[in-house]
């Protein structure tokens, strides 16, 4: 799944309670594929690294990119590793940081919306190396529906919300007087 849809799908999940939860939620969702591929990007815009080919038809070779990017990918996109981290968080806080639960959506969209041609998703690592190879995130059968998906979800959250805060305010308009 594309970087942005992962980010909104965190924040329709688990950031519906505040602006700060919201935003957490957005940046979790948001923060397994920055981990793995902004070093690599900013690499290339430095001049480090070449710039792959990206098309509509096809992914660059995987061996385009840097062994590091494979290794963050592994680290990043493992419900195993997450897990471990999530425990510590929780205890560290004495309580479950909720918003950190938008990394572990990622990586179940992406266990179905990615294939083995382009970087599938190691999601027992680093116990196992199994992925599954479905369709990809950027075919129109995927993309297409999680766009207008995430549209209705959006204008029905903020519809509710203004209808619910204008509901307040004819509520405290009366017990003011």
């Amino acid at each position: 799944m594309d970087i942005l849809s992962h980010g909104l799908w965190g924040s329709i999940s688990f950031g519906r309670k505040s602006r700060k939860d919201f935003w957490l939620s957005f940046l979790f969702g948001l923060l397994p594929d920055f981990i793995t591929f902004a070093p690599f990007f900013t690499a290339v815009f430095f001049g480090i690294f070449p710039r792959p080919i990206f098309s509509l038809e096809a992914h660059p070779p995987v061996y385009d990119m840097p062994l590091f990017v494979h290794q963050f990918y592994n680290v990043t996109h493992s419900l195993v590793v997450f897990a471990l981290l999530f425990a510590l968080v929780w205890l560290v806080r004495k309580k479950p940081l909720l918003p950190l639960l938008a990394w572990p959506l990622h990586i179940i969209f992406d266990i179905f919306t990615h294939t083995e041609a382009f970087f599938p998703t190691p999601f027992l690592w680093p116990v196992s190396n199994y992925h599954v190879s479905l369709v990809n995130w950027s075919n129109p059968r995927i993309f297409v529906p999680n766009v207008v998906l995430l549209l209705v979800l959006y204008l029905w959250f903020f519809l509710r919300k203004r209808a619910h805060v204008r509901l307040a305010n004819r509520f405290s308009d009366r017990t003011s007087v």
